[in-house]
């Protein structure tokens, strides 16, 4: 089922007809001219019922005797088919907050995961009549649908390039929005935005995996310091055998490399010995 277009005139015309047939009727019955008070009155209830309201962001869906007539879109006062059965459907940007979610990541770790759909009806015929309710169905299929990106990747990926919910945040939400337009098609909604709102480790491992998380930090710190210390030892050396500062041998040259990798690296702060030289 698609959305299509309802027949729909000026409502404006059908109320002037309207009190018009009206006050034929009553004019008819003062005269006791019943062959003109009757049809005329008859006239005035039809298009009295075949009046509707639309407000703004608001579609009409229209049913006759079962059958789907189309839906009027454009706000304002409209006359359509008579006796129709009308349902009004909003077209407003709407946001849906999913709940906490338990679920596993790709390596099994049990993770919380939240996230915010921004959704719109595109079609009011699909939205109404192919699915029982299209609120329910998108808030069932949202958490489906994050359950299922969650599970195809890690929560973290630490040193690798690998895509995980922690690091590639974009590419998550487009990802879960790709999912959510796949699901909601048959609803006849839009999804504009699906984004995460909470993402973390459940209780029950967050400690230990917080842990892990400040071990790789320290680990990559260390790395940096250990990186930066081999270059002024080397700059160090270079600059001293460029000025002829100081001939050093090779076990003095490794004292030297030493001591210097040693203050360097060392978390604590360097006291240093001074030799003021000897006696004799």
């Amino acid at each position: 089922m698609r959305e299509n277009k309802a027949y729909a005139l000026n409502g404006f015309i059908a109320m002037l007809a309207f009190i018009l047939l009206l006050l034929t009727g009553i004019l008819g019955f003062v005269m006791q001219s019943f062959l003109l008070a009757i049809p005329s009155l008859v006239a005035a209830i039809l298009i009295v019922s075949s009046i509707a309201v639309v407000q703004p962001n608001e579609a009409l869906a229209l049913t006759f005797f079962g059958e789907y007539k189309g839906t009027v879109r454009d706000s304002g006062i409209w006359m359509v088919t008579p006796f129709t059965v009308r349902k009004k459907i909003s077209l407003k940007v709407r946001n849906f907050n999913s709940a906490k979610l338990k679920v596993n990541d790709v390596e099994g770790n049990p993770i919380e995961i939240a996230a915010v759909v921004v959704f719109r009806v595109v079609d009011s015929a699909k939205a109404l009549y192919e699915v029982d309710d299209y609120e329910t169905f998108v808030e069932i299929q949202s958490e489906a649908a994050l359950r299922h990106v969650a599970s195809k990747y890690p929560y973290d990926a630490y040193d690798t390039d690998e895509i995980s919910l922690r690091s590639h945040a974009d590419f998550v939400a487009t990802e879960l929005t790709r999912e959510l337009q796949y699901r909601l098609e048959t609803a006849g909604v839009q999804v504009v935005e699906a984004r995460l709102t909470h993402l973390a480790y459940s209780t029950e491992i967050a400690s230990a995996m917080l842990q892990r998380q400040q071990a790789t930090a320290i680990l990559a710190a260390r790395q940096k310091i250990v990186e930066g210390a081999v270059g002024m030892v080397e700059q160090a050396l270079a600059q001293l055998q460029e000025h002829n500062i100081v001939e050093l041998d090779d076990e003095r040259k490794a004292a030297m490399i030493n001591n210097l990798m040693v203050a360097i690296v060392s978390d604590r702060a360097a006291s240093p010995i001074i030799n003021a030289g000897s006696l004799y």
